[in-house]
């Protein structure tokens, strides 16, 4: 894999974890690059899943690809928040 590739796969991952943070409802109290780690994470693995189920090479945009990569951000981001707990300002 080139240098160029390895970065674009970074931004991509940026983004899916941007969108996988959006997806999810209600206040996330992660810090961003935790964010940005899970929306790595789940750029690649539905990645893998897209090509294990057959759906990974078409032509134009890989919508399918790109919504496993967006769920299974989702999914980290709600794991994540579960984790760290709901911690915040009590009123």
């Amino acid at each position: 894999m080139t240098v160029t590739g390895i970065l674009s796969a970074i931004i991509v991952g940026l983004i899916i974890g941007a969108l996988g943070r959006l997806v999810v409802p209600g206040r996330q109290n992660i810090p961003i690059w935790l964010t940005m780690v899970i929306g790595v994470g789940a750029a690649l693995l539905g990645t893998v899943l897209a090509r294990a189920v057959g759906v990974a090479d078409t032509r134009g945009m890989d919508w399918t690809e790109l919504l496993f990569q967006v769920v299974l951000a989702a999914i980290g981001v709600a794991l994540a928040v579960g984790a760290m707990g709901r911690r915040g300002i009590t009123r």
